[in-house]
């Protein structure tokens, strides 16, 4: 039916470090039916490598070349944009990292800072919010890596990104410019790249109706909702008859394999 699955990991595959029962079953038949697979992640606070190493620790092999973050794609998108930029990031070590070996120059000078990067921080402060107030107020380019309000971890959620932009954005009244990860356009089109195949060859499959489910109506891939993350059942029926609404709900990643069956 799909030659391609691309799955959303964060409350889709796994929950902090326990697989979801039936993802590793489920992905493994995927693989051995000859479809590919591509695992997303909005989150920048781990590189490639950290995501591939952890779900083969937990039974998934996987390769980094498998795996799309965000960081990945705003490297990209800074590199085609403003290659060399001068950036300051409000963000946590290996994003910041990605971004010093793929040749950006990082300061926390308002004069020099050219672009404010901004991504999933938990040591995010006035000092980092000052800065960018200032750069910003200086006429730097203001991007973030990713809309996510919560990041969904066993036993609940925790803030993500979209505190650091609204914060930014109280205080300089300027709009988030370019967000680079789910639902942009941007990080579909490269996992797309990565496999290899069209948009009508593949399905998306996560836990969030306004990252996951609209990025792929938007691009024309079928969607897969699971209720194992952000997403229940009360909250499904806010989003009833509404255009995103999803082409499969599954109960959990278990239930993938039934789009397998005969395939």
């Amino acid at each position: 039916m799909f030659r391609g699955f691309i799955f959303d990991l964060d409350g889709t595959v796994y929950l902090s470090d326990k697989l979801i029962p039936g993802a590793e079953r489920v992905i493994l038949r995927i693989r051995e039916t000859g479809r590919k697979v591509v695992f997303l992640s909005n989150k920048p606070l781990q590189t490639r490598e950290d995501y591939a190493e952890k779900l083969t620790r937990l039974g998934i092999p996987t390769k980094p070349e498998e795996v799309i973050n965000s960081t990945l794609v705003m490297s990209r998108y800074l590199r085609k944009e403003a290659p060399g930029a001068n950036l300051f990031v409000i963000g946590e070590a290996p994003f910041i990292e990605e971004l010093k070996k793929d040749g950006f120059r990082l300061t926390e000078d308002p004069d020099e800072i050219e672009y404010v990067v901004v991504a999933f921080d938990r040591t995010f402060n006035y000092r980092k919010l000052n800065i960018a107030f200032q750069a910003i107020k200086k006429g730097a380019h203001f991007v973030a890596t990713n809309p996510d309000r919560t990041c969904p971890v066993e036993g609940g959620e925790i803030p993500d990104c979209a505190g650091m932009i609204a914060a930014i954005e109280a205080v300089t009244q300027k709009k988030v410019e370019v967000i680079v990860g789910k639902p942009s356009p941007i990080m579909i089109q490269t996992a797309l790249e990565t496999m290899g195949l069209s948009s009508q060859d593949c399905i998306l499959i996560g836990d969030r109706m306004e990252t996951d489910i609209k990025m792929g109506k938007e691009a024309g891939i079928a969607t897969g909702i699971v209720l194992t993350g952000v997403t229940d059942e009360e909250t499904l029926k806010t989003f009833r008859h509404s255009t995103l609404q999803p082409d499969f709900v599954f109960q959990s990643i278990a239930d993938v394999e039934n789009l397998l069956i005969g395939g």
